[in-house]
């Protein structure tokens, strides 16, 4: 396992973290619980979760494996300052969650899911959650805030030039960084920890190996190539993984004992294949999920991944939604596409504002059969 500083705090971290956003909720606490544990004997030292994951369990998951931990371990949770937003709810998720973890302190503690600079301002008004963590870092309920973010490069940079955090969390895989590249390089330069969630493009590498066969070469297959890229960055300090099984656990570990950086030219070489298309990717995130007319929305929208990043037909796109309603991610779904109101709703919650709207209605028109 390759470790490193993460930016200015002094902590030295594993390049491959464990998030906590995708357990296998079909088993109990203990079960998830034992693979953390796993992670942590393969030498994996960063943990990270927040309130709300796998149906509020997550927290608890972690709690349950903290309490017999192989090894050192860093912990790191959130919280919304849409939700957060005076000082004292602010300080009272952070004790909340050291309750749920069993922890005497949270080492990475992040304002979650900036989505846009008014999220940031909301978070740093006068009484809101950055003067509650600040506090809560004065009584030694945390170590260091860090920032979740979605925002393009530029917004990032102006948080990072503001110097009141010291870490990021951004969203970038081997098949985005041409379009995210800017964020991750001004944390590396100006000297924060980088932690790159969704290495896998929110599963739509693994689920798309034979389309995205460009990424590798020889043996080693698209999804370890994607591993690779984030693992091996030197602008990047954790690859955050969500594990479901040990064999998961398995394959990040080598790659991250292996370690070998794509050259310049393999870079050029697939940013010449990549199209623009695959920044717009539904990443899988799940915030959209609060439909009112009941629409699974992050369904619909990892299926559409099929029409705009691999250029599937209509015809095409008709027999792939009847496979998800008979077996697929679509099975026992209530509410169809054509059922929006275009409320907007799930638009505002989208990390990546993608133009969800337009693209139920043309699910709609796939959907007729």
């Amino acid at each position: 396992m390759i470790y490193s500083l993460y930016g200015k705090t002094g902590k030295k971290v594993s390049a491959v973290g464990f998030g906590g956003m995708r357990f296998d909720e079909s088993k109990s606490i203990q079960e998830n619980a034992d693979l953390i544990r796993y992670a942590n004997s393969m030498g994996i030292n960063y943990f990270d979760t927040a309130p709300g994951y796998c149906n509020d369990t997550s927290e608890d998951i972690y709690g349950e494996a903290f309490k017999d931990m192989p090894g050192q371990f860093y912990v790191s949770t959130k919280g919304m300052p849409t939700s957060l937003n005076t000082a004292e709810k602010a300080i009272a998720a952070v004790k909340k969650s050291i309750k749920r973890l069993g922890v005497k302190k949270i080492d990475f503690y992040h304002i979650w899911c900036i989505r846009k600079m008014d999220h940031y301002e909301l978070a740093m008004k006068q009484g809101g959650q950055y003067e509650g963590l600040l506090q809560c870092q004065k009584e030694g309920l945390i170590d260091h805030i860090v920032l979740s973010s979605h925002q393009t490069g530029n917004e990032v940079k102006h948080i990072l030039e503001e110097k009141k955090i010291e870490g990021i969390l951004l969203g970038v895989n081997i098949l985005n960084f041409p379009y995210r590249w800017e964020g991750v390089q001004t944390a590396a330069d100006m000297g924060y920890g980088v932690v790159a969630m969704n290495p896998l493009g929110g599963g739509s590498i693994p689920s798309h190996e034979n389309e995205l066969d460009f990424l590798s070469e020889g043996d080693e297959s698209p999804t370890e190539a994607a591993l690779r890229f984030v693992i091996s960055c030197p602008q990047i300090t954790i690859a955050l993984n969500g594990f479901t099984t040990k064999e998961h656990i398995d394959m990040a570990c080598r790659i991250a004992d292996e370690a070998k950086p794509f050259t310049d030219k393999e870079l050029s070489n697939i940013k010449e294949k990549i199209g623009a298309a695959m920044n717009e990717a539904c990443t899988g995130c799940g915030y959209c999920d609060m439909c009112p007319q009941g629409i699974p929305i992050p369904s619909f929208m990892q299926i559409y991944n099929e029409k705009h990043v691999f250029h599937k037909t209509d015809d095409e796109m008709k027999e792939i939604m009847r496979n998800a309603y008979e077996w697929g991610i679509l099975v026992g779904k209530r509410g169809t596409a054509a059922d929006c109101t275009a409320c907007g709703l799930c638009e505002n919650e989208c990390t990546q504002h993608l133009p969800i709207i337009a693209r139920l209605k043309e699910i709609a028109s796939w959907d007729k059969e």
